[in-house]
């Protein structure tokens, strides 16, 4: 009786010491999955599937700033010679361009000038030129359809062709607006600048300017 009852309680206390070494172990192996493993990747996933997007738009800009006109008779804001005028030869100056867009299919030109006191003055509408072309030489005649293809439009003077700058008085500024276009246009010859304008609506890739000013 002695015995069992020194023994009692020291097996008592030795399961109580290993119940109480196992228990952590039982307690922390539920905790050992929750490792938050997709979290710190997320970020690297959105900024990856911005990436095509941004380049997209890098190109579209690219592609729309790519056009330049320029001319050897004068230079951008610069005075265009009178031999352009109604007070000289009045015959169209040169022009020339740069590459288009690839998908450019035609060009169209619009001159006019917004400093008329009555309000914007047509001066040439040219359109249907041939995607290959890179320049018009001076003095374009005014026939309807030129060699190449191109197509005149209707002018505020009510007629085809280039009309040159004519202010009734103090300095004027006149566009060149050159567009580049995904089609060729079916419009017919001597169109005015709003019926072209409506025909390229959705059809334009890229718009060159060209300013040049005239006084009397």
């Amino acid at each position: 009786m002695k015995w069992s009852r020194i023994f009692l309680p020291s097996i008592q206390v030795l399961i109580g010491i290993l119940s109480a070494c196992g228990a952590p172990q039982a307690e922390g192996k539920p905790a050992e999955p929750t490792e938050p493993a997709a979290v710190p990747y997320a970020p690297a996933r959105a900024a990856s599937a911005g990436a095509p997007l941004e380049t997209s738009v890098a190109e579209e800009i690219e592609e729309d700033m790519g056009l330049t006109l320029t001319s050897t008779a004068f230079d951008e804001g610069g005075a265009i010679p009178s031999k352009y005028s109604c007070d000289g030869d009045d015959i169209s100056p040169p022009l020339a361009w740069t590459d288009p867009p690839p998908r450019t299919q035609s060009f169209a030109l619009i001159l006019d000038d917004p400093d008329a006191p009555g309000g914007i003055w047509v001066h040439w509408v040219l359109f249907n030129i041939p995607a290959t072309a890179r320049a018009l030489s001076e003095a374009i005649p005014p026939d309807t359809i030129l060699a190449d293809g191109s197509v005149h439009g209707t002018s505020n003077f009510n007629s085809l062709g280039y009309g040159g700058p004519c202010p009734p008085g103090g300095t004027h500024r006149y566009f060149f607006k050159l567009y580049a276009l995904d089609a060729v246009l079916d419009l017919e010859a001597g169109a005015n600048k709003a019926d072209l304008e409506a025909a390229m609506q959705s059809h334009t890739l890229a718009l060159a300017e060209l300013m040049g000013t005239y006084g009397r």
